[in-house]
């Protein structure tokens, strides 16, 4: 797929975003959108990255509240959307998965994006419009075990993109990631095994140039900084003990790629 194709791809999906965000305003629900359309729409400077290594969208992810579970079925049903019942079981109504009549997929989480770590949304979408906060982007990312090239692209851009300090107005909010790692040793793993993988991953890309590789490798570095410089729990500690001999994270399908 051209660039011409991508740009068309995305500008379709954003038009069909804001017209859900602009009914799930409607209906009363809060909607952020996350995966692949997110690191699109906040990243417009280096998003021509995504296009040089044609990255392709496909689908639409959105978190809500899950106070708003009701509002956003009967959303479903006006756009004429049919569910996928077995996720709902199989989740226990924490995801819904809905199938436009062209056979769009429209992943919905609820507080929560729980793949192989759990990040908890809850009272935290209002901090950003329309996608999840910029670093929860990043451990959207940051928390997939068998991380793959999509990841690392969507990854990469955005660290390109923005900024690293302690607000989350149009920057990674380092003092959030610092506070889940120094708690949560699993995810502190995870987290920081891929942050080497981004590292590595800019220096096998041939269209990055010499100033974007030491743009991002200076993020990845700063961000691995921080997370080793904040005081770890008792709990952490107790697991760090027993290390990667027992399994830290979770097997899971993928889901928002």
């Amino acid at each position: 797929m051209d660039t011409e194709q991508l740009v068309a791809q995305e500008n379709n999906l954003t038009q069909l975003l804001n017209q859900i965000l602009q009914m799930a305003t409607e209906y009363g629900a809060v909607v952020r959108v996350l995966g692949a359309l997110a690191f699109r729409v906040h990243c417009p400077q280096f998003k021509y990255i995504e296009y040089k290594l044609g990255r392709q969208l496909t689908d639409i992810d959105l978190v809500a509240n899950s106070r708003h579970h009701h509002q956003l079925e009967k959303m479903s049903t006006q756009l004429g959307w049919s569910e996928n019942k077995m996720v709902r079981v199989f989740t226990a109504g924490k995801r819904l998965l809905f199938i436009a009549p062209d056979g769009m997929h429209f992943d919905i989480f609820f507080d929560r994006i729980d793949m192989c770590h759990e990040i908890n949304l809850k009272g935290r979408l209002e901090i950003d419009y329309p996608t999840i906060s910029l670093v929860d982007l990043l451990l959207e990312k940051m928390q997939i075990v068998q991380i793959n090239e999509k990841d690392l692209i969507d990854t990469m851009v955005l660290l390109f993109e923005h900024d690293i300090g302690d607000t989350s107005e149009e920057t990674i909010d380092v003092r959030h990631l610092r506070s889940l790692c120094a708690s949560d040793w699993g995810l502190w793993r995870t987290v920081t095994m891929n942050l080497e993988k981004v590292k590595n991953y800019l220096f096998s890309v041939p269209e990055l140039s010499e100033q974007e590789r030491q743009n991002g490798e200076a993020k990845v570095a700063r961000l691995l900084q921080e997370i080793e410089g904040e005081p770890k729990s008792l709990k952490w500690r107790m697991r760090a003990k027993v290390g990667d001999k027992k399994k830290w994270y979770r097997d899971v399908e993928e889901i928002i790629r």
